[in-house]
């Protein structure tokens, strides 16, 4: 089985999410249902229809992260070596051309959030940082054109 890296905080969100459901959102549901099927005739019943569409979803989902919870390898970024790039690691860049800078913090596939600037280890831009120290170039081949780079910091 193929184990999918995660830091703490994308593992403990996780988790969170799976309690949330079985814990409050599939208790709410159910009573959605019942509630739903008091009110008689189920085949013309819009609310009945939609609570158990909702208890597929969340059914889904519980079962989506159980699965990923236990494939998952919580990696822990700071024991990790600071000195380079590497998983955890929120790396600032500034762009060569343009003087503008982006900050990029590498998690694992399952926490990836692009407009939170939350790269995947597996993205082509964090695979061309891994490794780089403060003050590497790094360039980075984009659609359209090239980029090149520099690490001007890394936080773990």
């Amino acid at each position: 089985m193929e184990r999918i890296p995660i830091t703490p905080e994308g593992f403990t969100r996780m988790k969170d999410e799976l309690d949330d459901l079985i814990k409050v959102q599939r208790p709410n549901n159910i009573a959605a249902i019942s509630e739903a099927r008091a009110h008689g005739d189920l085949s013309e019943n819009a609310e009945y229809h939609a609570a158990k569409e909702r208890q597929s979803f969340i059914e889904g989902r519980i079962n989506e992260l159980r699965h990923k919870i236990g494939r998952a390898e919580v990696i822990d970024p700071s024991r990790i070596n600071h000195d380079k790039v590497a998983f955890g690691a929120t790396v600032t860049l500034m762009d060569l051309d343009t003087d503008d800078e982006c900050v990029y913090m590498i998690v694992g596939s399952e926490e990836t959030d692009v407009k939170c600037g939350r790269i995947s280890i597996n993205s082509p831009v964090a695979k061309a940082l891994i490794g780089k120290s403060e003050g590497d170039e790094v360039v980075i081949k984009a659609p359209g054109r090239t980029i090149e780079y520099e690490v001007v910091g890394i936080k773990y």
